[in-house]
């Protein structure tokens, strides 16, 4: 069994669990839900709601697994599923015709599809909120989703109402390189004759050998055009990535953008990058820069957004530009080390937060090292323990599990470490923002629930303690098992991830919280008590949920604060534990 092989076993075991997990799921679910958070957690998407329709569309058909809108609702992002191919050829034609129902699902949105749909169903939902966000949008990416093969490397574009559409193709072997690498994100390579041109360059001396800088200048619109092929992925190892305020335009780079374009070299800091290997060229004029492999901007990800939406909004004619730029040459064995140094010190010209964490903070660091050392009580019924392990970097479970090549090894660690106690970090933040009582946040999605968490709860917070993780856990353990209570009570009633957020949320208000955590993370289990409070209150919540005022969009709704007040205003008689 070869590599891709392998992968594919281990993929459809990953999508068995997770439709155990999720009540009301087919396995095409669970397979856009897997392959979506490593495509989230790599960068090329910022989210995507799992939520499949399929229909007749004239003489075709309309057929799409999820949607998202990102950049502020101006990209619109939809996935197309095929699945289960099992490894098998995906043909040219199969992938066009996909694409091309995804495309018309699309279209009918943009005529009013939801008008034809029965309201209060997240299908409805998704239709409805990209009917009315369609004026806005200006590109759209549809994602094809398969465990197939394909050996195309390349699809051609089109567009809708002048709107761009840009198709992107993730077979087996594309997932199972991104799931197995170990990074953060799937390299991006840019090759200058693909943009135009070679960029001259003056190398810098340096008698460090680990590193070596080149400085450059970069044209404007080359920029701008490398942001448009690659987005918010060139800025995953930028320390504010994660934080940054996509698609807002810096009103000074677009005034010097409209009205001294000349002077933009002058008046801006320009771009920091850093790459693991750089192809230079001697020309007539001195060395040029031919080729970047793992290109990442740390510093000037707002001067890139800015000039690529100065662009794509404001027809910005971007001649005139020119971006100075640092290129820092790193090798791949120092990119964790030397990278975040980089980042962090490049972008200390400005005023840096402490709230600007990533993967490698020594806040999520330390949580990760209790996750490893930290032993869980046994349940009751069993005197075995075990570790819940906190996954800092996306991989880090299957790259330590795959480490033990002897089957006994494995299962020793699998029993120490069972993969049903492992979370992210998307997933703290999710179980934090809920304890904090900010159902209508962790409803904005992960990444935008994850910003709020850094921000509101980790900015100037202290390395967190044993205590503290195992609270987090226990939070985990009461907000999981509300959820699959929740899925019981009500399977197949579509919003269970809002409803079991706002229910959990509501349960606190009348709850001695540390008390509870407590005594969870003593007995690894929720108590009986608290879960009668979940089935009493869920009903009620769903009601107000689903009773969104104006539009009827409850995706919509559950983001409001409006709607959480409404929950926490709810009569109930509350829960005491003993």
């Amino acid at each position: 069994m070869n590599a891709v092989e392998e992968f594919g076993v281990d993929l459809e075991r990953q999508v068995t669990e997770r439709v155990e997990q999720e009540d009301g799921w087919y396995k095409r679910d669970a397979f856009v839900r897997i392959v979506a958070d490593h495509l989230r957690e790599d960068g090329s998407l910022e989210d995507i709601h799992v939520c499949y329709h399929l229909a007749q569309y004239g003489r075709s058909r309309i057929e799409v697994a999820g949607y998202y809108l990102s950049d502020e609702g101006h990209v619109l992002d939809l996935v197309a599923v095929d699945y289960p191919l099992g490894g098998q050829t995906i043909l040219r034609n199969q992938v066009a015709q996909s694409l091309r129902w995804t495309r018309n699902f699309a279209q009918a949105c943009r005529d009013g599809r939801h008008l034809q749909m029965e309201e209060s169903t997240p299908e409805f939902d998704m239709a409805q909120t990209i009917n009315a966000h369609w004026s806005q949008i200006d590109k759209i990416r549809i994602f094809l989703f398969t465990d197939g093969r394909s050996t195309l490397t390349s699809l051609e574009n089109d567009d809708l109402d002048g709107i761009s559409v840009v198709y992107e193709l993730w077979d087996i072997e594309r997932i199972r390189r991104l799931a197995t690498s170990g990074r953060q994100e799937e390299p991006i390579t840019l090759n200058m004759l693909e943009f135009g041109s070679p960029i001259p360059c003056l190398p810098a001396t340096s008698d460090d050998s680990e590193y070596h800088c080149l400085m450059a200048v970069f044209p404007g619109k080359l920029l701008a055009d490398i942001y448009e092929r690659h987005g918010a992925k060139l800025l995953q190892r930028n320390v504010r990535a994660f934080l940054q305020a996509r698609g807002k335009v810096n009103k000074g780079i677009n005034e010097t953008i409209r009205t001294q374009p000349d002077r933009f070299l002058a008046y801006n800091n320009g771009i920091s990058a850093t790459v693991t290997n750089v192809e230079v060229e001697e020309g007539p004029g001195g060395p040029h820069i031919v080729r970047f492999h793992d290109f990442q901007i740390v510093n000037g990800g707002q001067t890139t957004a800015s000039l690529h939406h100065a662009v794509r909004r404001d027809d910005a004619d971007l001649r005139r530009v020119q971006v100075a730029a640092k290129i820092t040459v790193v090798p791949p064995g120092l990119l964790d080390e030397l990278v975040p140094r980089i980042s962090r010190y490049a972008n200390s010209q400005n005023t840096i937060n402490e709230a600007d964490f990533e993967s490698n903070s020594p806040f999520h660091i330390q949580l990760e090292q209790h996750s490893r050392s930290v032993w869980a009580p046994a349940p009751a019924g069993s005197t075995r323990q075990t570790h819940w392990y906190y996954e800092r970097v996306r991989g880090q479970y299957d790259v330590a599990r795959s480490r033990f090549s002897a089957t006994k090894l494995r299962k020793a660690f699998e029993q120490d470490f069972p993969k049903s106690h492992k979370f992210t970090k998307t997933d703290a933040a999710k179980y934090e923002m809920t304890f904090q009582q900010q159902p209508h946040v962790v409803s904005l999605g992960a990444q935008k629930c994850f910003n709020a968490w850094t921000l509101q709860v980790l900015a100037g917070a202290d390395l967190p303690t044993i205590k503290r993780f195992q609270d987090l856990v226990a939070k985990k353990i009461i907000f999981d098992r509300a959820r699959r209570e929740i899925q019981l009570l009500h399977p197949k009633a579509g919003y269970l991830a809002n409803v079991t957020t706002y229910t959990v949320a509501r349960l606190l208000n009348d709850l001695d919280v540390d008390h509870a955590l407590e005594l969870v993370w003593r007995a690894q289990a929720m108590p009986e008590v608290l879960l009668q409070a979940v089935r009493e209150l869920c009903g009620p919540v769903r009601k107000v949920l689903l009773a969104a005022p104006g539009s009827g969009n409850v995706t919509e709704w559950c983001k409001k604060p409006e709607c959480w007040k409404l929950v926490h205003d709810m009569s109930w008689h509350g829960v005491r534990l003993s």
